[in-house]
């Protein structure tokens, strides 16, 4: 294996469908907000107010790239409105209050994992089968890059439990959580594509389509001969999978070992 990138695709730009996630949610909710405060103001009645701002919602929602993101955008105004009402209790609230959870979601899904995975778990028993395809040696080194609450890990562990395991999270809080939920695992807090990953026999990853690109890039400059990327979903078109087979979930398991051979464009 050699340690250029020349034969792995630059990522396309994710601008130019969409601003990454969450902020094409926090954008419509802001702008359907602002709406609704200036329609007021200018004395229209109620219901058209909110009936213009949950449209504009509806609208903004199609830059959601699936369907629970488009959802997220378009419920965020009703939702919101319908809990600030003075019926629910929660009329008379300070107007910082409603900053609170902005603040709890940046602890959690700090700024610069946007273009990342969401906080999504890794089903129990999605990696049961993976030694068949992947075999480890005993006290192997395995790394979840973007551990979370350590799901992953865990399913890892039922696949190897002979092996040494490593969690790399940016955000604190999940870091903090994934480290006192699972004490047998070393779990530390950094940039996924700033670590290093070739210590490692196995790196697994559930991340998303748009990071792919640059997880192929990264693993075929660092990861040894022999070494194993795993993903979990998604596919590295790149690549050719060494394996690849269907969790008892549904969810394709992609499977890559090193020395990576690259399909043809």
């Amino acid at each position: 294996m050699t340690g250029s990138n020349d034969l792995v695709p630059a990522p396309r730009s994710r601008w130019r469908a969409a601003p990454p996630w969450p902020l094409p949610a926090l954008l419509s909710w802001g702008v359907s907000w602002a709406a609704f405060r200036i329609l007021l103001l200018r004395d229209w009645p109620m219901g058209f107010a909110l009936l213009v701002a949950a449209l504009l919602g509806v609208v903004l929602s199609l830059w959601g790239d699936s369907w629970w993101r488009k959802a997220v955008v378009a419920a965020g105004f009703p939702v919101s409105f319908a809990l600030s009402l003075p019926l629910l209790g929660l009329g008379d609230m300070p107007a910082w209050f409603w900053l609170l959870p902005l603040v709890v979601m940046l602890l959690v899904y700090p700024m610069n994992t946007w273009a990342d995975a969401p906080l999504f778990p890794t089903p129990a028993q999605a990696l049961l089968s993976l030694p068949d395809y992947a075999p480890l040696p005993t006290g192997a080194r395995v790394l979840d890059a973007g551990c979370g609450l350590g799901h992953g890990l865990l399913a890892l562990r039922k696949a190897y439990p002979q092996a040494q395991f490593y969690g790399l999270e940016w955000s604190a809080s999940l870091r903090w959580l994934c480290a006192l939920r699972l004490p047998w695992a070393r779990i530390s807090r950094g940039d996924i594509w700033q670590a290093d990953w070739s210590g490692y026999q196995m790196v697994y990853l559930f991340q998303r389509p748009e990071s792919m690109p640059k997880a192929v890039a990264k693993a075929h400059k660092e990861l040894r001969t022999g070494a194993t990327m795993v993903s979990l979903d998604f596919e590295a078109t790149e690549l050719v999978p060494t394996h690849r087979y269907k969790a008892s979930d549904g969810k394709m398991v992609w499977i890559y070992k090193t020395p990576f051979i690259f399909a043809r464009p």
